[in-house]
């Protein structure tokens, strides 16, 4: 009985000496700034945030929420001033990325900084294999917003990688040369495409 009465006096004494280290660490300590994630996923959401450079004087907060159920990536900003959104724009992602019906689709996205109060949203599907770059901006006349498109690539080879040739050998032993290897075309060179507008505020 002795045993187990000095075995719990020494178990409570050390927990205490921890718990007075650990406070004594987080009072003197140097404070840390809290990191928030920029993107988070539940089943058939995903929802990412970003800077929107809508006034050069305010900075604003966009939010993209992609809804699986619906098929459609959803954008908004909000009003700092007011502390209100500013209604949701919406791209139709089924024929953004020419989804075919019953495809069993996954859904990628993050957002990225491009420049001073701007970012953008990279989406990619697996499936498809295609990336699409996509910005907020305001809508025309200043009202509301509206989700721009970018740029639309894919991430897979379109066409099939072409067979290096080898030497052979004939029937007597000889080396038969395979010829010239062939040479795969040149990628396309040049700046980004033009700005596509695809989605714009809804009605509330």
């Amino acid at each position: 009985m002795k045993q187990a009465t000095g075995v719990l006096c020494g178990l409570a004494a050390g927990l205490g000496v921890g718990v007075g280290a650990v406070v004594a660490v987080l009072a003197t300590g140097s404070p840390k700034p809290a990191m928030a994630g920029a993107n988070d996923r539940h089943e058939d959401y995903v929802m990412a945030t970003g800077a929107v450079n809508i006034n050069p004087k305010v900075q604003a907060d966009g939010v993209w929420l992609l809804d699986y159920k619906s098929g459609k990536l959803l954008g908004t900003v909000i009003d700092k001033a007011q502390g209100k959104i500013v209604g949701w724009a919406e791209v139709d992602l089924v024929s953004e990325f020419e989804i075919a019906p019953k495809t069993d689709v996954h859904f990628l996205m993050t957002t990225g900084w491009v420049s001073s109060g701007q970012s953008a949203l990279y989406l990619a599907e697996t499936t498809t294999g295609k990336f699409g770059v996509y910005t907020m901006g305001a809508g025309l006349g200043g009202a509301g917003v509206v989700v721009r498109r970018h740029d639309m690539t894919t991430f897979r080879p379109e066409k099939p990688v072409l067979p290096v040739p080898v030497d052979g050998v004939d029937a007597k032993g000889g080396v038969v040369p395979a010829g010239p290897r062939p040479v795969a075309p040149a990628a396309p060179t040049g700046g980004l495409p033009p700005i596509v507008p695809v989605g714009g505020t809804d009605k509330k």
